[in-house]
């Protein structure tokens, strides 16, 4: 049994990076800046579209992690998304007009620049609206977190999405580019989450917080999932299989103690929460290009109209990553 299934997760793999091999000529190079890249840089790779007003802060918040250089694939952005990037000395830049969801979600896309610019870097894949925290973040690079992981040989590190959100209706207070997300969105679910094991893919599963308690009342099950490995040391031969939900080889999702120990780990403090989301959520309606025909845009279209508040009594007003590993959110491990 256990061969057979290693044997089929070969095939997955081996089948994903083809498609991602294929997909490579939707690409066009808008700014390619790749020969930037140092041998240590820590490069992030991020699809997006239509994201404009959060750029300026995504950029700040990485480069002072100092974040060595930007990947983008811009999906057919028609507000200057495409063209603020391609203008900033340490992003690299495609473009495509292709279906973001033929292309695995964009998957197909990143796997293949992962492949041939990643191959022997830490890369952190992560979307526009998400913000990696990480042990000790205030006060050490990432370079301080990658140096650590290479001592350990260790080749992924996790992170669960916490999804951020304002006290108050969403588009109650504008969000304005450049502004940091989480003076407006500063509150969190410190609890109600709900965690599984895949067993054909060793990871965890990880669902709940304030997307499953307003948007999937009905049905938790159906929420979004938040467990994600944003954070690897990509070989040629590694592919993620769901967004950054799961990787092959499925070794780098076990990233997690069976026997009662505490591995290092961080978030993703998710942004998504904000006043664009309303803009957001009605031109994804239009294209239905997103995961189960659009089921979470379809969530937040029949919601947002209401103006519900995400906020509760039980909310938690976001201090730093010591909160979190306080709260069992995140985990500094061993790395003192």
């Amino acid at each position: 049994m256990a061969l057979r299934q290693a044997i089929r997760l070969r095939r997955e793999r081996r089948q994903r990076q083809w498609r991602a091999f294929r997909k490579r000529r939707q690409l066009k190079p808008v700014a390619d800046r790749t020969a930037k890249i140092a041998p240590r840089d820590v490069i992030v790779f991020c699809t997006l579209r239509n994201e404009r007003v959060r750029l300026p802060y995504f950029l700040r918040y990485y480069r002072d992690m100092r974040v060595g250089h930007f990947i983008f694939v811009d999906n057919d952005s028609t507000d200057g998304s495409r063209e603020y990037l391609a203008a900033q000395p340490d992003c690299s830049v495609w473009t495509t007009t292709a279906s973001y969801k033929a292309a695995a979600f964009g998957m197909d896309w990143l796997n293949h620049l992962l492949r041939k610019y990643g191959t022997g870097h830490w890369t952190l894949t992560v979307d526009p609206d998400e913000f990696f925290v990480y042990p000790f973040c205030d006060t050490r690079p990432i370079d301080a977190l990658t140096d650590w992981l290479d001592t350990y040989h260790i080749r992924s590190f996790p992170a669960m999405l916490l999804d951020m959100y304002p006290k108050g209706p969403i588009d109650a207070v504008p969000y304005r580019e450049g502004q940091n997300p989480f003076e407006i969105a500063c509150w969190f679910d410190a609890g109600n989450y709900m965690i599984s094991r895949n067993r054909k893919m060793q990871n965890l599963w990880i669902q709940g917080g304030p997307r499953a308690r307003v948007f999937f009342a009905e049905d938790p099950a159906a929420a979004p999932s938040l467990n994600k490995i944003p954070l690897v040391k990509w070989q040629r031969g590694f592919v993620f299989a769901s967004s950054t939900h799961m990787i092959l080889p499925r070794g780098l999702n076990m990233v997690y103690d069976e026997w009662g120990g505490e591995k290092a780990s961080g978030c993703l403090l998710h942004a998504k929460f904000l006043s664009p989301l309303t803009a957001k959520v009605a031109e994804e309606m239009q294209r239905r290009e997103h995961y189960a025909g659009s089921r979470e845009y379809e969530a937040y279209s029949a919601r947002l109209g209401t103006e519900p508040d995400l906020w509760t009594k039980w909310s938690e007003k976001y201090i730093n990553w010591r909160q979190l590993e306080i709260l069992g959110l995140m985990s500094k491990g061993n790395w003192a």
